[in-house]
């Protein structure tokens, strides 16, 4: 009998991604599979019922309706209420590990087999899985479309008959996929960039986009990567230097986008309210750290404040600001992974060790099974 996939609808404030498009869609019937989509599921992000109906999903009513009967359940953000699942049904979405012990224990309480994408590793064979990578690749393109809208002069320099008008300056705050995908867009919109990060691999990369790299000189940062290619915690005297550097180039800058997070632990204060008073009003903050706290130290989730003329941005999910191609790129990676959880016969096969599964599988036969939360 073929495995039946729901696609539910999102209902999460602010979440206008998808977990299905219609090319996933007839992908996923193409391999055997039925698929149901909650009616509305795609009109946030552009894709109505009619194409996942000519897709040939069904459309269910609701997300209840939808999760009854399905063997995988495939959303974006966890369901905000309680749904009724098959046992040993899989769930897959971006199920915020690190936030809620009680989500956990109630899906091992309904015997569900639940993996979350923000889980897994970042190694060679999961590259087209990674849905951290894939959403801050657009988060970093889309802040600095977010930063030009509030800025109020160009980004290029213009020359006119009434004079010149000065590029902007951009400095991009961690060097990571946001972040170098904000140097490419800040760059190809006329901007003087530069950029910082305490891993050292980080300035070759921004240096081949066009970029300058500011960074202290230290032994530390010989050891300042993780085995998964995030950035480690760095001592406090490394911050002091870090920090008085960092002041220095804010007070040149026009736009700073901080793209600066460590899974699991609140967001790292890169600017503090001194720096930000130091900045010349007309400037603009982008934190895109701000579902983690932010690192800026004034920033508020989901609103954009004025300190002094100076506009600090705390999008509280700016993937959503974006969201037909992110959900395009997000539902690919679901279908990646799902890939290597069915069988050549369409039976479900999670196979406990394989590295990615085990990476990503948080509870199973009714247990939490994840060692980092149990």
């Amino acid at each position: 009998m073929a495995l039946k996939i729901a696609v539910l609808k999102e209902t999460t404030e602010h979440e206008k991604r998808v977990a299905a498009t219609p090319e996933t869609i007839k992908k996923y019937i193409a391999k055997g599979f039925t698929v149901s989509v909650v009616t509305g599921a795609g009109d946030n992000a552009a894709y109505p019922d009619i194409a996942y109906q000519e897709a040939g999903a069904t459309i269910s009513d609701t997300n209840i309706a939808a999760s009854t009967q399905a063997d995988i359940i495939l959303c974006v953000r966890p369901p905000v209420d309680p749904l009724p699942y098959k046992p040993d049904a899989l769930l897959i979405g971006l199920l915020s590990p690190y936030h809620s012990q009680d989500r956990l224990s109630a899906y091992a309480a309904q015997s569900l087999t639940a993996l979350s994408m923000e889980l897994v590793p970042r190694i060679t064979r999961a590259q087209a899985m990674d849905v951290l990578s894939s959403q801050s690749n657009l988060a970093g393109y889309r802040a600095v479309l977010e930063a030009a809208s509030v800025f109020p002069r160009a980004f290029p320099m213009m020359m006119t008959a009434a004079g010149t008008i000065p590029p902007a300056r951009v400095f991009v705050m961690g060097a990571g996929v946001a972040g170098l995908q904000a140097i490419a867009t800040a760059k190809r919109l006329g901007a003087i960039v530069s950029a910082t990060d305490v891993r050292p691999a980080s300035k070759e990369q921004v240096q081949s986009l066009g970029a300058s790299f500011v960074m202290v000189e230290s032994d530390e940062i010989k050891e300042a990567e993780t085995t998964g290619g995030y950035a480690k915690e760095m001592s406090d005297d490394f911050k002091q230097k870090q920090a008085k550097l960092v002041a220095e180039t804010l007070i040149k800058q026009d736009i700073v986008i901080t793209t600066a997070l460590i899974p699991g632990r609140p967001a790292p204060i890169l600017v503090t309210e001194e720096m930000v008073r130091s900045m010349k009003p007309g400037s603009v903050i982008v934190d895109l750290a701000a579902p983690q706290g932010g690192n800026c130290a004034l920033t508020q989730i989901g609103k954009t404040i004025d300190i002094n003329g100076v506009k600090i941005l705390g999008f509280e999910n700016i993937s959503s600001h974006i969201a037909t191609d992110s959900s395009a790129l997000y539902a690919r990676n679901l279908m990646n992974l799902l890939a290597i959880l069915v069988d050549k016969n369409g039976d479900l096969a999670i196979n406990m060790d394989d590295e990615i599964i085990k990476a990503t599988v948080l509870t199973k036969s009714g247990q939490i099974v994840h060692p980092g939360f149990q």
